[in-house]
C-alpha cells in the first residue's frame, strides 16, 4: 500500500469575519495558522482522501463539488473518493453563511439582515480554500510512498461532555450553568472513542495519521485558531516527528463540547483548556499508533447516497410575530437580545424556504480494510453517531460530520418531544431540517457500511503454548520459593 500526506494554509486575514455565531464577529488577532490536511491511501486499485479543513463549517456542497471534481481532473482520485470535513473550530475563517450574491434578489429588508446582520461567506476566501483543497488532496497523493498502516481506537472520556441536560421541569436545556440545581441529568451521551488510522515508512517513520473524536471546537476564541485541534496536531508531532501529517475529523459532536456543566471547576475556556483537551486526545492517538499491528489495510473502496430532505418552517402566526420584532428592534437599534436574534433567523429561514424548500444531503462511506468512515454534512447528535457505529459491520467505524457540505443542527427525534429541547431544536437559517432528518441519515449510513465488504484486521505473530508440566517448563521458573 501507499500513503501520502499534505497540508495546505488556509489562515484569513486581519478583519474577516469569524463564523460561529449567529451575529457579526470579527477577527482580530491570529492565534495559529489553520490549515488544510489531507491523507490519500492507495491499495493498487483504488485511491481515498480525507480531508480536514480548520473551518467552522464548510460554505456549501456546490464549493466541495468543484474542489472534487478540480481533484479527479488533476490527480485521477474519484470524486465520491473524497471525504472532505470540516473540524468546527469557532475561531476559523469566512467559509460559512450565505454568499452576498445568494441574496442579490432578495427584498431589502432580507438583505439588510443577511449582508449587516448575520455572518457572510467571503467569496474569495472560499475560492481560495477551494484551491488549497485540491492542492493538499494532489500534493498528499503525489507524495505518497511505499507505507504499512495501522488502525485501532483509545479512549478518551475526560475532555468531552454532553451540552444537554434533563430539568427538573420535564424539559431538556443546553448549558443550563455550571452546578445547576434543577439538572437531573444529562439529555444525551458523549462518545469516548479516539478512532486513529497511522501510515508508517518502511524505515518505521510515521508518515501520517487520521483522528476521529467528537467534541466542539470553542475552548478558544478571541483569536484565528484551528482551537483544541492545533495542540492535538502539534502534540503528536511532537511525540512521533515535526513531518508527520495529522487529518482530523470531527465526530457526532452536535450536542458534545468541553464544557462540564455539572462540574463547579471554572469555565472551560481559553488556552489552557485547549491544550489540555488537545494533548489528552492526541495522547489517546498515539498509544494506538505504538501499539496497533501494521501492515496492509485492504480494501480501499467508498460508496455514497443522496437524502432529499424536507426543511421545516414555523406557523404563520409565529412569522408575523417575528416580522414584528425584527422590525422594532431595527427601528430602536436594540438588535442584541436572543428574542431578535431568532426572529432574525425566522425572517431569513422564511426566505431560504422560498428559494430552496427541499435539501440534497449526501451522506457517504470510505473504506480502509477493516475501518469506515460514514460522513454526513449535519451538526450531528451524538446519540445519532453511536446508533450508526452499534449499527455497522465494520470492526472500526468512525462517524465524520460537517462532512461535504453543511445543513446545521440535526437532533434526534426525541429531542422534538415533549420532554425535549435546547436552541439546537430552534428553527434558524442554520438548524431546520425535518424532525426525522438525524434518523434518515443514520439509516443511510448504515445501509452504506452494510453494502461493502470489511478488509481483515492485522494480527501480531503468535508462539507455540508453552509445554505442560508433564514436559517441563523454564527451569529458572520452576525455583523457590526461599523462606
Amino acid at each position: 500500500m501507499q500513503a501520502g500526506f499534505y497540508e495546505a494554509d488556509i489562515t484569513p486575514t486581519l478583519g474577516m469575519e469569524a463564523p460561529g455565531y449567529y451575529e457579526k464577529v470579527y477577527t482580530t488577532q491570529i492565534h495559529d495558522p489553520l490549515k488544510v490536511r489531507a491523507a490519500v491511501f492507495d491499495d493498487d486499485s483504488d485511491r481515498a482522501a480525507l480531508v480536514g479543513v480548520d473551518t467552522c463549517a464548510l460554505q456549501s456542497a456546490r464549493a466541495i463539488a468543484r474542489a472534487r471534481a478540480a481533484i479527479e481532473a488533476r490527480c485521477g482520485i474519484k470524486a465520491d473518493h473524497i471525504m472532505v470535513a470540516a473540524s468546527h473550530t469557532h475561531s476559523g475563517g469566512p467559509l460559512f453563511g450565505l454568499r452576498p450574491e445568494e441574496v442579490a434578489d432578495a427584498p431589502a429588508l432580507l438583505k439588510d439582515l443577511v449582508l449587516k446582520h448575520s455572518t457572510v461567506a467571503d467569496p474569495i476566501y472560499c475560492d481560495w480554500v477551494v484551491q488549497q483543497i485540491c492542492t493538499a488532496v494532489c500534493e498528499a497523493d503525489r507524495r505518497k510512498e511505499g507505507a504499512s498502516l495501522c488502525v485501532g481506537s483509545g479512549f478518551e472520556d475526560q475532555v468531552a461532555f454532553n451540552r444537554r441536560f434533563r430539568m427538573t421541569n420535564g424539559r431538556s436545556y443546553t448549558h443550563p450553568g455550571k452546578g445547576n440545581p434543577d439538572i437531573v441529568e444529562p439529555a444525551g451521551p458523549t462518545d469516548p472513542e479516539v478512532g486513529v488510522v497511522a501510515a508508517w515508512s518502511a524505515g518505521g517513520a510515521l508518515l501520517g495519521c487520521v483522528v476521529n473524536f467528537a467534541c466542539h471546537g470553542t475552548t478558544f476564541g478571541g483569536a484565528v485558531s484551528a482551537d483544541w485541534i492545533y495542540y492535538l496536531d502539534e502534540t503528536i508531532k511532537g511525540a512521533m516527528g515535526r513531518d508527520a501529517g495529522v487529518v482530523f475529523l470531527n465526530g457526532a459532536c452536535g450536542d458534545v463540547t468541553q464544557v462540564d456543566n455539572q462540574s463547579l471547576r471554572q469555565p472551560e475556556f481559553g488556552e489552557r483548556w485547549s491544550r489540555f483537551v488537545g494533548a489528552r486526545v492526541a495522547a489517546e492517538a498515539i498509544k494506538v499508533m505504538v501499539s496497533a499491528e501494521r501492515g496492509e489495510l485492504k480494501p480501499i473502496a467508498a460508496a455514497t447516497k443522496m437524502l432529499a430532505l424536507k426543511r421545516r418552517g414555523p406557523n404563520n402566526a409565529r412569522m408575523e410575530r417575528a416580522r414584528e420584532i425584527v422590525d422594532q428592534g431595527l427601528r430602536s437599534g436594540e438588535t442584541s437580545s436572543t428574542e431578535w436574534t431568532f426572529a432574525k433567523e425566522l425572517v431569513v429561514l422564511e426566505y431560504l424556504l422560498t428559494k430552496e424548500p427541499e435539501v440534497s444531503v449526501e451522506v457517504q462511506a470510505i473504506q480502509v480494510g477493516p475501518v469506515v468512515f460514514l460522513a454526513n454534512p449535519a451538526e450531528y447528535f451524538c446519540q445519532l453517531g453511536r446508533d450508526i457505529k452499534q449499527a455497522s459491520p465494520f470492526p472500526f467505524t468512525y462517524v465524520v460530520e460537517l462532512a461535504n457540505g453543511c445543513v446545521g443542527y440535526t437532533p434526534t427525534e426525541k429531542a422534538f418531544s415533549a420532554s425535549g429541547g435546547g436552541y439546537e431544536t430552534v428553527l434558524t437559517s442554520y438548524s431546520n431540517l425535518e424532525i426525522t432528518a438525524g434518523t434518515k441519515i443514520a439509516q443511510a449510513s448504515i445501509e452504506l457500511a452494510k453494502s461493502l465488504e470489511p478488509g481483515a484486521t492485522l494480527e501480531g505473530p503468535t508462539v507455540q503454548p508453552a509445554p505442560g508440566l508433564a514436559s517441563g517448563v523454564w527451569d529458572y521458573g520452576v525455583l523457590g520459593p526461599d523462606v
